[in-house]
């Protein structure tokens, strides 16, 4: 990565809490609480931060206590060995994550609002804590009635529905381990994913709603049972309200009808049993297996919710996310600090791209999470969500996915509202967080991600493991976090996690992203560092790349390709655009040579445009540059991407096409 030796000039400051602001919010609260319960004196986030790092026991034994983490046993410990992998948390203590989803407390009486269901299609729903708790406990008697003990895994072909919500805390509230992928993926697709768990119950809807169309996904179904021939069970949600039938199979609602009035219990699992696992992309082969236990989760979670995100009860949390993807058990994580959760299902541009910002100003959000495309397409269709809505309870926007452009920036400040807050935020399906993001007391600048979450030891290092400032690098853990995967499902011997995160720094978790940390301790991602476009010795990271290019209202969508460095002797950097209505590449080509040349390098000046109909991405909407990188520089398709791991396998075959064309 190329580096300057010049001090680089101090962006703009987009947004700053008020003192009154900062003093009220949680963040503070807890500094107050170590104040007076551990005679720490921590005068800003930057010292606290440095704290969580520098004496993980202190940290994660305060966040469980400040936060009232209900232990049924307790852990004379808190970690054994600061070694990764393998650190062991909170030795011989018992919890259940759906305990702390469905305890008593402040903001979480019978009456108090735990839900708030949007469909595309019109259908609402609002759920009280007291009602949540009932469906959870006739869910559970349900499932022990279909065998589900402690240690079985129970699989969900569901959307970000009620349904799914109880469903998971049901297998929670067992010890069972759950597994969700949504209702849109592919057969094949979402049985790579089941089949290695061996479920003992699938839980599916009949169908789903999307773009203003409804889909039948039974026979979807059908072929899992298929693949799952030790399947104890499937239960049928009536999600269209059809009164859709599969035969062999249970109805969710008589189901909870038949146990309605169960008591609500939760049986206590140690520290780190399995509470869920989620995949990798599988963009290559079978989908890894990410286990996440039941403390871990808690703990971090109440964090990154309770304090960084600053929500607790009262509050409305909102992230656009589907079951497949792990900001759905991010956003259910909003339970444990109390605030309530609004679920939408549907599309985020139908009937228009204004949908969200109509939920949000309805029911009142208070964080609204989305990801960066989804910004940059409201940026330009020059949306103006503050002049339409009134979105005054609206405290912060998130931001995740990909790295959120300056441009995109400047559109919350400007269109959203310039007292709301930017919480840029990065992290991964492998940890279930984030580790770099916001806090309710640390400024936004603009285009910079404000600081490293607490706990989490972020540093950036060179490729021979030297600690870098000022300098992009190797985003690295340097020290572990309790989210850390337990294990990878069928890697009994932990090779596959070591090979994942610690070959290349033994003993420092190596992320796959490329970063640079500021002097202010602010933060920017660059893309990942497995698809770097290095050009004559300069490397650039591919999200500075599509910052310049979809910054152009001509361009909806691009992907960069260096073959060169890879077995090509006469390697290329191709850019693909996919063109807005209307646009001709002949008339915006010269304005996009001009603009990567002056605001990235000639270097990076692609040899060739080529236009496409879509950019390939995976079901959670990543694009695809390793994958297209392999194929264009000769790995034969089937050994370079899984289609079935692909949101729109159709867009590969142009690059399949030109292959064909270069190898002539």
């Amino acid at each position: 990565m190329t580096s300057s030796t010049q001090p680089e000039p101090t962006p703009e400051l987009l947004w700053q809490p008020s003192p009154e602001r900062a003093a009220a919010s949680r963040m503070a609260a807890f500094r107050a609480w170590l104040r007076a319960e551990r005679d720490l004196d921590l005068r800003d986030y930057r010292a606290l931060w440095q704290w969580s790092v520098s004496d993980l026991s202190a940290f994660w034994g305060a966040v469980a206590d400040f936060f009232d983490v209900r232990f049924h046993d307790r852990a004379e410990q808190v970690l054994v060995a600061e070694v990764m992998p393998g650190t062991e948390w909170f030795p011989g203590a018992t919890l259940n994550y759906a305990e702390h989803a469905l305890r008593d407390g402040e903001g979480k009486a019978d009456g108090d609002l735990a839900v708030i269901f949007v469909r595309e299609d019109g259908r609402t729903e609002e759920i009280t804590y007291g009602e949540l708790r009932a469906r959870v406990a006739a869910a559970r008697a349900a499932l022990v009635e279909l065998g589900v003990r402690t240690g079985d895994r129970v699989a969900a072909l569901a959307p970000n529905s009620p349904e799914t919500l109880v469903a998971f805390l049901a297998a929670a509230s067992l010890g069972a381990t759950w597994s969700s992928c949504s209702p849109d993926f592919g057969a094949r697709a979402v049985a790579d994913r089941f089949v290695q768990i061996e479920p003992k119950v699938l839980i599916a809807v009949d169908g789903y709603c999307y773009g203003g169309r409804t889909f039948d996904v039974r026979s979807t179904v059908e072929q899992l049972r298929a693949a799952m021939p030790g399947l104890a069970a499937t239960v049928l949600i009536d999600y269209l309200g059809r009164g859709a039938e599969l035969a062999g199979s249970e109805r969710w609602d008589e189901l909870l009808a038949r146990h309605r009035g169960a008591p609500l219990e939760f049986d206590p699992v140690p520290f780190d049993h399995p509470l869920w696992v989620l995949y990798s992309s599988g963009t290559t082969g079978l989908p890894k297996g990410i286990v996440h236990g039941h403390g871990g989760m808690v703990l971090e979670h109440l964090k990154a919710i309770g304090l960084h995100c600053d929500l607790g009860p009262g509050d409305r949390f909102f992230w656009f996310t589907t079951t497949g993807w792990m900001m759905w058990n991010f956003l259910v994580g909003g339970l444990l600090a109390g605030a309530a959760l609004v679920l939408y299902d549907g599309s985020p541009g139908y009937p228009s791209l204004s949908v969200l910002w109509e939920l949000a100003a309805r029911h009142r959000v208070t964080y609204f999470g989305t990801s960066a495309p989804f910004i940059q397409s409201c940026l330009k269709h020059e949306l103006r969500p503050r002049d339409e809505f009134d979105l005054s309870a609206l405290r912060a926007v998130g931001s995740t996915a990909a790295p959120l452009t300056t441009d995109g920036f400047r559109w919350v400040a400007d269109a959203v509202g310039e007292d709301v807050q930017i919480a840029s935020v990065s992290g991964g399906t492998d940890l279930c967080t984030a580790f770099v993001g916001a806090a309710p007391d640390v400024p936004v600048w603009l285009g910079e991600i404000s600081c490293p979450m607490l706990g989490a030891a972020v540093a950036s290092y060179d490729e021979r493991g030297r600690e870098l400032h000022g300098e992009v690098g190797e985003l690295v853990l340097t020290r572990p976090m309790p989210t850390m995967p337990v294990f990878f499902w069928n890697d009994p011997d932990g090779s596959r996690l070591r090979d994942a995160y610690f070959d290349t720094f033994p003993g420092v978790w190596r992320h796959g992203d490329w970063v640079k940390i500021t002097d202010r301790g602010t933060l920017v991602i660059y893309g990942r560092s497995d698809s770097t476009l290095n050009r004559g010795g300069i490397r650039m990271g591919t999200a500075e790349f599509y910052r310049v290019v979809e910054g152009f209202d001509e361009i909806v969508d691009s992907l960069v390709i260096d073959t060169s460095g890879a077995g090509e002797t006469d390697g290329e950097l191709l850019c693909f655009v996919v063109l807005a209505e209307g646009a001709a590449l002949a008339d915006v080509e010269p304005r996009l040579r001009a603009a990567l040349r002056t605001e990235l390098s000639p270097r990076h000046v692609p040899n060739r445009f080529v236009t496409v109909d879509e950019v390939p991405r995976t079901l959670n909407g990543k694009k695809l540059e390793v994958p297209v990188k392999k194929i264009l520089t000769g790995t034969p398709p089937e050994r370079a991407v899984s289609r079935d791991a692909l949101q729109n396998p159709a867009a590969l075959e142009p690059f399949v096409q030109l292959r064909a064309e270069m190898a002539r």
